[in-house]
């Protein structure tokens, strides 16, 4: 499925208008870290859940940066008690990526591996012409 507002393909449908949608590069990292906190707050996500969900997509963030050409497209929108974040980039694509905890002197693959450590979904579609990650977190008591 194709977005109008953005060059790579989701993972799946989004069936609400987001809450934020936006091109980002290094130097927006940060701010949208802030916007990406105040919007999940606002959405039902607190405490814990909240600060691993922030802390997850600037793992998404800052991944597409370092790895994914520079650039990428951040989508956050909540739906039925769950808030959810997709992070596209245009890079050369993913290697397999291993479910397993990476071995404590490997010098990569934990990013990944934390993000999926700190939320309730995570769904990888890479490919030559980018990779995008959904992530989501429920909205519930901690």
């Amino acid at each position: 499925m194709q977005r109008n507002d953005q060059t790579s393909p989701t993972v799946g449908g989004i069936g609400t208008e987001p809450l934020i949608s936006e091109q980002f590069d290094r130097s927006r990292v940060t701010p949208l870290r802030h916007t990406v906190t105040t919007r999940a707050a606002e959405a039902g996500l607190a405490g814990e859940r909240l600060a691993d969900f922030v802390v997850a997509v600037n793992e998404l963030l800052t991944n597409a940066v370092r790895h994914g050409g520079g650039t990428g497209q951040l989508t956050v929108w909540s739906d039925n008690g769950t808030v959810v974040c997709e992070v596209s980039d245009r890079g050369a694509g993913l290697d397999p990526v291993s479910p397993h905890r990476p071995a404590p002197d490997e010098p990569g693959g934990w990013g990944l591996w934390l993000v999926r450590e700190l939320t309730d979904t995570c769904e990888i579609k890479t490919g030559p012409r980018g990779t995008t990650v959904r992530i989501s977190s429920r909205t519930g008591p901690e």
